[in-house]
Parts: C-alpha cells; sequence; structure tokens
C-alpha cells in the first residue's frame, strides 16, 4: 500500500499542477487563446511534466514540487505583464538573460517588476521552501519502480513524449511576440522562440557591396550618437519649454538632414536599434534574432558593419559606452563588428554622473579629447546612458519645474519633469560636440539619434502615447546646403548618413 501511496502521490501531484499551470497562464497579458493548436498544448503539457518529475526526483516531495513549478510559471507570468505594461511586448525566449542581468544591474530591470512586489516574491518563495521541506515528507520507497520513481519515469517519459511529438507539427510563429503569444499560449511561445534560435540569422549587411568614394585625404572625422531614450516630447505635450531642445533645434536647422526614425524597439531593448545603426539588417532578415541579435554575433555569425567598411579605408574606429562592457555582451561583439577600441565605465573613473549615470557632458568631453588628439581620421561611436530609466526613482527638485515648462504639467508626471531634466543635458551634449567640431582641424560629421522613448506609462496615460519613432539629425562642420526633413527606418541610417557626408555612392 506505500507503494501504491507513493505512485498515487506523484500523478495526483502532476495533475493537479498542470491544471493549476492553465489557470495561472490565463493571468498573463495579452491573454492566450483556451482554443489553440494541439502542438502548443503537448509543448504546455509536455513542459510541465518533465520540469515537475525532474523536480519530485530530486526532492522526493511531488506536492512540493509541484508548487515550486507553479511558483515558476506565477513568476514568469509576472515578469511577462511587467513587460507588457513597460516595452508593450511579451516576455520571449530571447528574453532569458533578464534573471541573470536583475542580479547583475537590479537598478534597470527589478523597478519596473515592482520592488514590493519582487520581495513579496522572495518571501512567498521562501515560505513555500519552508513548508514544502518540513511538511511533505519523503517516502522510503523513493528509488523504487514500483513506487515514487516508477511514477517519476512515467511522467517524464509521458512529458518527451508530448514535446517529441510537438517538435513533429511546430506551428509557424509570426515573430510578432503579442499575436504569437495570444496563439501559442506563454510556454508554447517561448518553446517555439527557442527553437527558431537554434538557427544563426540569413541576413546581410548592405556595407558588404558599398564602395567608398572619397580619397584617405579627404575622409572626415565621423561621430555617431546613439542617445538614451531621446525623442522630441515638445509634440507629446504643448507646456514643455522650447529651449530644451534649443541645440537640437540649432543643428537641424543647418545640418544636412533630419526627420523622424523608426526603430525596433519601445522603451528598452537599446541593442536592437544599435544593430540596425551598425549593420544596415533589417530586423524582419532576422527572425527570432530580432530580439538580441547581439547574441548571435557572441556565437560566431559574422556580419559586416559601418565600423568595418570605415576601417578598410583608414579609419580608427572607437566605441564608447559609460557601462559595464559585459552588458549585452558588448565587450565580445565589438570587436567582431570592427571596432579598434571599446571605452567602458573603466574609461570614466572619476567622472561626473548626472543622477545615477555617467553625465552626457563627461561623454562629450571624451569625444571632444577623442577628435583633438587623432593624426588621422576617426568614427567615434557613442551609447549614451544618463537618461537612462527607471526615471521614477529619481525626484524632482523644486526648481525643475520653472526651468522646463511654460505650464506645469497636471500632477502625475513627474517622469516627464526628469526626463526633460536629462533631455536638456543631452541637448548640452549636441552643443558641446558642435563647439569641438567646429575647432576641429578637421571636417566632422555627426550622427544623432535616439534608441527608443522613454519609459513614461503616467505620462502616456495623461498625454497619449508617441507612435514610438523617435528623431535623428545628419551635420556636418563644413555643411554647404540644407536637405530638408527625410522619415527614415533605423536600418537605413547609417547608410543614409555616410551618403549625405558623400563617402558612399547611391540613392
Amino acid at each position: 500500500m506505500a507503494l501504491e501511496a507513493a505512485f498515487v502521490s506523484v500523478a495526483s501531484a502532476a495533475l493537479v499542477g498542470l491544471g493549476l499551470s492553465v489557470v495561472l497562464e490565463s493571468l498573463m497579458k495579452p491573454r492566450p487563446l483556451l482554443v489553440r493548436p494541439w502542438p502548443t498544448w503537448a509543448v504546455h503539457s509536455g513542459l510541465w511534466l518533465v520540469l515537475h518529475a525532474m523536480l519530485t526526483l530530486a526532492l522526493g516531495r511531488p506536492w512540493f514540487a509541484a508548487a515550486a513549478v507553479s511558483a515558476l510559471l506565477l513568476m514568469l507570468v509576472l515578469v511577462n505583464n511587467a513587460k507588457v505594461k513597460a516595452l508593450r511586448e511579451p516576455f520571449v525566449f530571447q528574453d532569458y538573460e533578464y534573471f541573470t542581468d536583475a542580479i547583475r544591474h537590479p537598478r534597470l530591470y527589478i523597478p519596473f517588476l515592482g520592488w514590493w512586489r519582487f520581495l513579496g516574491a522572495v518571501a512567498g518563495f521562501a515560505l513555500a521552501v519552508g513548508v514544502g521541506l518540513w511538511g511533505e515528507s519523503v517516502p522510503n520507497e523513493r528509488f523504487v519502480w514500483a513506487g515514487q520513481l516508477g511514477a517519476v519515469a512515467l511522467v517524464t517519459g509521458l512529458g518527451v513524449a508530448f514535446l517529441w511529438f510537438a517538435s513533429q507539427r511546430s506551428p509557424r510563429v509570426t515573430f510578432d511576440p503579442n499575436r504569437d503569444a495570444v496563439a501559442l499560449g506563454l510556454l508554447g511561445s517561448l518553446w517555439r522562440y527557442g527553437e527558431e534560435g537554434r538557427s544563426l540569422p540569413a541576413g546581410s549587411s548592405p556595407f558588404d557591396q558599398l564602395t567608398p568614394v572619397v580619397s584617405p585625404a579627404e575622409l572626415p572625422h565621423l561621430v555617431a550618437i546613439q542617445s538614451e531614450s531621446f525623442f522630441d516630447p515638445r509634440t507629446l505635450y504643448s507646456g514643455v519649454r522650447t529651449n530644451v531642445l534649443a541645440g537640437f533645434d540649432r543643428i537641424k536647422a543647418d545640418g544636412l538632414a533630419h526627420g523622424k526614425l523608426g526603430v525596433p524597439a519601445w522603451g528598452a531593448n537599446t541593442v536592437r536599434t544599435e544593430f540596425a545603426f551598425l549593420t544596415g539588417i533589417d530586423q524582419d532578415a532576422l527572425g527570432v534574432h530580432r530580439f538580441n541579435p547581439y547574441r548571435a554575433l557572441a556565437a560566431g555569425w559574422d556580419v559586416s558593419s559601418i565600423a568595418a567598411l570605415l576601417k578598410r579605408i583608414g579609419y580608427r574606429t572607437v566605441c564608447i559606452h559609460p557601462y559595464p562592457a559585459s552588458f549585452y555582451r558588448r565587450d565580445r561583439v565589438y570587436p567582431r563588428l570592427g571596432f579598434d577600441d571599446f571605452e567602458d565605465i573603466r574609461a570614466f573613473a572619476g567622472a561626473q554622473r548626472f543622477g545615477p549615470y555617467v553625465g552626457d557632458a563627461e561623454v562629450a568631453k571624451r569625444i571632444a579629447a577623442i577628435l583633438n588628439a587623432a593624426t588621422s581620421p576617426v568614427f567615434v561611436f557613442a551609447i549614451t546612458m544618463e537618461n537612462h530609466g527607471p526615471l521614477h526613482l529619481e525626484r524632482v527638485e523644486p526648481s525643475d519645474v520653472g526651468d522646463l515648462y511654460t505650464t506645469p504639467p497636471p500632477a502625475g508626471c513627474d517622469d516627464l519633469t526628469i526626463y526633460l531634466r536629462h533631455l536638456r543635458n543631452a541637448d548640452g551634449m549636441i552643443e558641446g560636440l558642435r563647439s569641438a567640431a567646429e575647432r576641429c582641424g578637421r571636417t566632422v560629421g555627426l550622427c544623432w539619434y535616439g534608441d527608443h522613448v522613454p519609459i513614461m506609462p503616467s505620462v502616456y496615460g495623461a498625454f497619449g502615447a508617441p507612435a514610438g519613432d523617435v528623431e535623428y539629425v545628419f551635420w556636418r562642420s563644413s555643411a554647404g546646403g540644407h536637405a530638408g526633413q527625410r522619415d527614415i527606418q533605423a536600418h537605413q541610417l547609417s547608410v543614409a548618413w555616410l551618403r549625405a557626408m558623400g563617402i558612399v555612392t547611391g540613392d
């Protein structure tokens, strides 16, 4: 009877937990359909059963194992919902590094989940572990085939069979994570995106075919700035003072081109826009790797870039990012993309911070120093950090409202005030770079653009959310005329800039 009880306990816990998993999944946003292709239900069931069986084998406590796997699924649902709220995109398989990054860089992630929710989840997990370990005993027949071990083997075999059958009829994915989450469910979409990520992308860069037309003696310095969360909020709320972006307005007025930039990211995921600029590859050519293309590069995918092209014609290529080089594996990716040097947070020891991150003014000073010291043409690509959220962790100063608005915003818009405070410094960076370029002995070409709009849900609730486009501008220290406004996509930006500078030809 004891053997039979152990067998029934494992099977019962597995089935009850599997039923509970359907209820937990229904809490996610967007809510998945209950009527969906059978392979997606096979994946859902197979993953649940295998995880439960493995944990039961390790712990000998099937009901505790069911509770632990349920807690894991609930955590995924909570993380998914927090991501949807902040970024308008469900959790995808390629986001798995969020969990380790949240440990290494907690300020970038946990506030969007909510500190109290995070601490509550930690406390709940600790309580569940305590109750599970002391509230359920391990049977004496744990490793007996007629008891718990046999039940674990049966549940494992059933789960593996489900996964195998599902792999033979994998449903199609659209790589629109909102649509796929609804159609396939949380576990089904995670599984399919993981399957798709096993192969490297097939897309190629236009920099493989471009031929420069200028001679080495005529090469200008080139400076590209990916300004964190840069967009023009004056279109969002008319009470913002126009002089917040006075330098940007000035550089647009006598630049080579400017306009709206369509970017493949909302609120975060900087590397998507970053990759599009550097390689000129549209996200539609990346398949599932559009969510984090740097992982494919780190895994061995060879692709050309603007840095590689410029390096071939005599440029020294430098990347600057005042944050740890290992974040998003940039320390492995940038040498592969053709950069000679990568200056990360270590190059800014003792640098002034504005808020929690290195100020934009310090990055501008570093770029100016590189231009002044250069004896040959240099390409500098800088990714700023000052305006990185979470904005709601900073406090509004008493003078901010008068300095930044002609008409104070409604209550609940502190994020906008904090954002404008940093945006004003980004505008000061533009002015500083312009001054440095005009003092330089060689012509300097500047490309300035944003990576995505900032995360400000309460502000968008008050004024309406922007479309998600950001701003860009091309400027040259020895500019002749003004090419006017042209709206383009992020993957078109770098090639368009080199054409505007006369380094390559074509439409």
